[in-house]
C-alpha cells in the first residue's frame, strides 16, 4: 500500500510540472485530489489493513495527501497570477447574497408617495442647500420675522452680491412649493418628500436633519372644505376607516388659516394611551389655506387661484407606525435596527 501511494505521488508531480494551462491542471486535481480520483480510492483501502499497518499507512497517506495539496496549490497559483484568471470550481455552493434593508423612514415615504399619486398629485424635488429667499421670504417669513426663531438652521459662510449670508440647508421641505408653482403654474396638485435640517439639541424626540412630506393644491375656488375633506381621506389610507380627524387653529406664516390636524389614536383607538398621552389624539399634520403672499412669489394672483397646504412629519410617523422611541435610531447605521424591517 505504502509503494503504491509513494508511486502515485511521483506520478502526480511529474504530471503537475507538465501542466500548461488552466484547463489541465484542473483534470489533474480532479484526477488524482478529487474524492473519487485515485488518492482518495486509495485511501479508501486503508480500513481494510490491520491495526498498526492501518495506523502507520494512514500516516504516510495523510503526509502524501497534503504534499500533494501544497504543491498543486502552488502552481495554480503561479498560473493565476500569470495569466490574470480565477480557478473556478462549478460545483462549489454559491456565495449567499445579503439583502439590503429600507429604511422604516423610506417605508413611510414611499407608502404616503403612493397614497397620494393615486390621488393625481405629482412629485417634486428640490434642492436642500437652499436660498434665504426660498425658505424664508418667499414664504411670508421675512427677514426679523420671529418666526425665523423656530427655525433656526445651518447658514453656509458664502454672501450674496449684497454682502448677505444667503444660503442655508433648508429647514423646511416648503421652498419646492414656490419653486413648483413657478414651474408648473396652476392649478397644481404636488407633494413633496424630502430632508430638512435645523440646528436642534439632539435627543429621543429631536434630531438636526429629519424627514418631512408636504402637499399643496392650487387651483380656483380651493377652501377650508377642501383640506379637510383630504385630510381625512389621508387619515383613513394611513390608519384606518375608523379614523377620525379634528382640527385645531394654529399659527403658520405661510398659512392663513392654519391649523393642526390631530388623528384618533390608532393603538388605542381614542381610548386614551401612552402613545397618545391618553388623549385619544396623535398631532399628525400641519396644515392650512395657502396665504396669498406665498401665491404672489409662485407668480400667481391670489385674486384668481386658491390654495391649501399640509405637511407630514415622516420621522414622527415611522417612530408612531413602528413604536420607535428614539429619533436618532434612524441614521445612527446601527444594522440590528435596520435588519428589523
Amino acid at each position: 500500500m505504502k509503494d503504491k501511494l509513494y508511486k502515485l505521488k511521483q506520478e502526480f508531480l511529474v504530471k503537475l510540472s507538465e501542466v500548461k494551462d488552466l484547463e489541465n491542471l484542473k483534470e489533474l486535481e480532479l484526477r488524482f485530489l478529487s474524492r473519487k480520483g485515485e488518492l482518495g480510492e486509495l485511501m479508501k483501502n486503508i480500513k481494510d489493513l490491520s491495526g498498526d499497518l492501518r495506523k502507520e499507512v494512514g500516516q504516510v497517506a495523510n503526509k502524501i495527501k497534503n504534499e500533494l495539496q501544497e504543491s498543486f496549490y502552488q502552481v495554480s497559483a503561479k498560473f493565476i497570477k500569470n495569466t490574470n484568471n480565477t480557478l473556478i470550481d462549478p460545483t462549489l455552493p454559491g456565495l449567499k447574497q445579503q439583502s439590503g434593508h429600507l429604511n422604516p423612514i423610506t417605508l413611510v415615504q414611499n407608502e404616503l408617495e403612493d397614497l397620494f399619486s393615486s390621488l393625481g398629485f405629482i412629485i417634486e424635488d428640490g434642492p436642500e442647500l437652499e436660498s434665504d429667499y426660498f425658505n424664508f421670504t418667499a414664504l411670508n417669513v421675512p427677514p426679523l420675522h420671529p418666526a425665523r426663531d423656530m427655525q433656526d438652521t445651518f447658514y453656509v459662510d458664502l454672501k450674496n452680491s449684497q454682502g448677505e449670508r444667503d444660503l442655508l440647508m433648508r429647514t423646511q421641505t416648503s421652498p419646492v412649493q414656490i419653486r413648483a408653482m413657478l414651474k408648473y403654474g396652476a392649478p397644481l396638485k404636488v407633494v413633496i418628500p424630502g430632508r430638512v435640517f435645523r440646528n436642534e439639541a439632539t435627543d429621543a424626540r429631536h434630531e438636526h436633519t429629519f424627514y418631512q412630506l408636504e402637499g399643496m393644491i392650487v387651483a380656483k375656488d380651493i377652501n377650508f372644505s377642501n383640506l379637510k375633506s383630504l385630510l381625512e381621506i389621508v387619515g383613513k389610507r394611513l390608519f384606518g376607516p375608523d379614523t377620525k380627524l379634528r382640527m385645531r387653529p394654529k399659527f403658520y406664516p405661510f398659512v392663513e388659516p392654519g391649523n393642526n390636524g390631530e388623528y384618533t389614536c390608532f393603538l388605542c383607538q381614542g381610548q386614551g394611551c401612552r402613545v397618545c398621552k391618553n388623549t385619544g389624539w396623535l398631532e399628525i399634520v400641519g396644515a392650512g389655506l395657502v396665504h396669498p403672499d406665498v401665491l404672489r412669489a409662485g407668480g400667481l394672483d391670489p385674486e384668481v387661484y386658491s390654495g391649501l397646504a399640509f405637511g407630514f412629519g415622516l420621522t414622527r410617523l415611522a417612530m408612531l407606525k413602528y413604536n420607535i422611541n428614539d429619533a436618532r435610531l434612524f441614521s445612527s447605521g446601527d444594522i440590528k435596527f435596520l435588519e428589523q424591517f
